[in-house]
Parts: C-alpha cells; sequence; structure tokens
C-alpha cells in the first residue's frame, strides 16, 4: 500500500488557529506510546513528526496534511497524556484542555485513533481516556503499539486482556508495531478510509 503523502502543516495550542480541512483523524495516547514514529512509519517519512525517547515531547497540536493542492485532509498528532519529563502539572493540565478543546469542537475530525502501550496494557489514564470519549460519542478506535515487546508465549493473554480492559472484544483492538511493520499497512488503510471523501 502507498504511505501517506502528508507533510507537516502547522503547530498550534488552539484548533482554531489551525487550517480548516474537511477531514482529519487524531492520534492520542500517553507520553511515550509511539504516536509520532507510527505517523512516520504510515507517511514513510522517518522525521516527519518529532519522535524521542523522553515522555512528553509532543506538547502542541501537529497537524499533517496529505499533500494536495488545496490540502483537505489531515492527521492530528496530539499532546501525550501522563507523565512529561520535565514539565509542570500546570503545563500537563493546559495540554489536556488544549486536547479536549480539539477533540469536541474540530468540525473536521473523523475519527481518533487511542494509542495504548502493548506491552504495560491500558493504565488507568487509558480508560479514562476512552471513557471520555464513550462519553462524547467520540468515533475512536484502539491500536495497541509494541506487539514485537510482548512474548509470544503471552500474545493472546495479553490480547485478551488488553481488550478486557478497554472494555472491547480482542478482534476491536488493532495490534501494530514499528518495529516488526505488523499491521502497519493495515493502519494506514484504515486512516486513508476515515479520510476518504464519503466518510
Amino acid at each position: 500500500m502507498r504511505p501517506l503523502d502528508l507533510k507537516f502543516s502547522q503547530s498550534a495550542t488552539d484548533h482554531r488557529t489551525l487550517p480548516e480541512l474537511d477531514a482529519e483523524v487524531a492520534f492520542v495516547g500517553r507520553s511515550n506510546v509511539g504516536k509520532s514514529t507510527l505517523i512516520n512509519l504510515i507517511a514513510h517519512r522517518k522525521r516527519l513528526a518529532h519522535t524521542s525517547k523522553t515522555p512528553g515531547r509532543t506538547q502542541l497540536l501537529n497537524l499533517f496534511v496529505l499533500d494536495e493542492k488545496p490540502p483537505t485532509r489531515g492527521v492530528m498528532d496530539l499532546p501525550g497524556y501522563g507523565y512529561a519529563a520535565g514539565a509542570s502539572k500546570r503545563a500537563q493540565a493546559s495540554w489536556q484542555v488544549m486536547i479536549e478543546n480539539y477533540l469536541l469542537e474540530r468540525d473536521s475530525l473523523a475519527m481518533v485513533f487511542v494509542l495504548v502501550d502493548g506491552l504495560v496494557g491500558p493504565t488507568a489514564l487509558d480508560k479514562g481516556m476512552l471513557a471520555w470519549l464513550r462519553s462524547h460519542a467520540i468515533p475512536h478506535i484502539v491500536v495497541a503499539t509494541k506487539h514485537d515487546k510482548v512474548k509470544s508465549s503471552k500474545r493472546q493473554r495479553r490480547k485478551k486482556d488488553l481488550a478486557e480492559g478497554c472494555d472491547l472484544e480482542p478482534g476491536d483492538v488493532m495490534w501494530v508495531s514499528s518495529a516488526s511493520g505488523l499491521n502497519v499497512d493495515k493502519l494506514r488503510g484504515a486512516v486513508m478510509d476515515w479520510l476518504a471523501p464519503s466518510k
């Protein structure tokens, strides 16, 4: 499958200052869950979205648009929730407001991809995010990352437990690995489906 022809557009603290699009999807998850890495993979670009081993490096709304004229579709990389190295509690609270306002008010938002660390499983923060999205009827898909880091002998049990922790059936969770490339094409296809003009 062809990579998404994404290019960086703009960063902001308020989604209302970003370009208006016809459709976009958003990636959200705990700090260091691998959002930026997956965006780079589906775009087949190494340095499109900034990645770091230090949690909390994404601190703004980062919009990437498909290279089309005019740009009408895009992918949003949202700040991670949870621990962020060097960030004050006040700053982290402001990120939460920024994320919530975007998710509630962005008219072009078609789907939210909620990334959960497959090695750790859903944390209280992940469960809180899922409960919040469901309470506001915001469409979302759970994507479990780091499939390659889960021991093969424990994968079936982990898939069952992770799905239960997210109040889902195992088949409702998409497992991916940025290291092995598992289901990266499937994720890319899902993104493109939700960016399709018919959605």
